[in-house]
């Protein structure tokens, strides 16, 4: 008898649409994603890109390995430069794993 009436009434209230509930707060959260993710690694990925273009011989490099060398040879229609590690040993590696390019003379970065 309590049951009956009280589901009687619940159901004449209009109930709220659960669609514009989530819709809000999902926009919210891919807002906050585009600008702390995307937004940065894609500033990244074209500052290392510009940086890789911008290579030219003479200067000091940093590759991924964790190898310093300087640049002796730079194709312009290759993705491959050639690197001099020591006096007898140069090497040919990709410019996208270049980590790091310093400008001629300019004093190596010292951490903290």
């Amino acid at each position: 008898m309590f049951i009956e009436s009280a589901f009687a009434q619940g159901t004449t209230a209009a109930a709220p649409d659960p669609f514009t509930g989530l819709l809000i707060p999902m926009l919210l959260m891919v807002l906050i994603f585009y600008f702390l993710v995307i937004r940065p690694q894609s500033q990244r990925a074209a500052q290392h890109r510009e940086m890789v273009e911008k290579v030219r011989r003479g200067d000091t490099v940093v590759t991924s390995g964790g190898m310093i060398g300087k640049v002796t040879k730079v194709s312009e229609g290759s993705d491959e430069i050639e690197v001099e590690l020591s006096d007898a040993l140069r090497v040919r590696i990709l410019k996208s794993t270049l980590m790091d390019v310093r400008a001629k003379g300019e004093p190596v970065k010292e951490t903290a």
